[in-house]
């Protein structure tokens, strides 16, 4: 009996587990004007949303943030935002800390080159007439302190490093189309 006890309190401890979560007060399941990109057609005010998350893993090191286009007509999607080297202090970013000239990131983060060859934040854009895309913000906590890369890193060498050393991830999803 009392191994049965011990099994059902430890499967009810795994059950309300707090699990590793990403919020955002500014993102809802559209992303407004705020969040569209300032270019390549569009004319929003090319501004990040406030993220914060909770329950990172313990053996968080560092964090990684990714924002991307699966829905891109490319063949390979659109990378929006990369940044990594987030401290594993970090349980914030504020609105427009993607704006590298602001300095908002908290330091030792690299914002680094977008698919806009651009660094820091770059909105949505999808092509007029296209359905809605959508647009993954992830937020990667990882087992290393620093990924030995600068701003200058493309998307896919930097995605390459992240997924290397990620302990756990989670992601907000949001769409926008014109």
């Amino acid at each position: 009996m009392k191994r049965y006890l011990i099994a059902a309190l430890a499967t009810s401890a795994l059950l309300f587990a707090e699990s590793f979560t990403l919020k955002s007060s500014d993102l809802e399941g559209q992303l407004s004007m705020t969040q569209v990109f300032n270019g390549f057609g569009c004319s929003g005010k090319n501004i990040s949303p406030e993220l914060n998350w909770e329950h990172a893993p313990k053996e968080t090191k560092s964090f990684a943030l990714t924002v991307y286009d699966p829905d891109a007509p490319t063949g390979s999607g659109w990378w929006h935002w990369v940044a990594f080297n987030i401290p594993s202090s970090a349980t914030s970013l504020p609105k427009d800390a993607g704006n590298v000239e602001l300095k908002l990131m908290p330091k030792g983060t690299i914002q680094s080159v977008t698919d806009f060859a651009i660094t820091g934040y770059g909105g949505a854009c999808p092509p007029e007439g296209d359905s809605d895309h959508q647009y993954i913000f992830t937020l990667h906590a990882l087992d290393i302190d620093v990924l030995r890369l600068d701003e200058n890193a493309r998307p896919a060498l930097v995605g390459f490093m992240i997924n290397k050393h990620t302990i756990e991830r989670s992601s907000l999803i949001s769409y926008y189309g014109r």
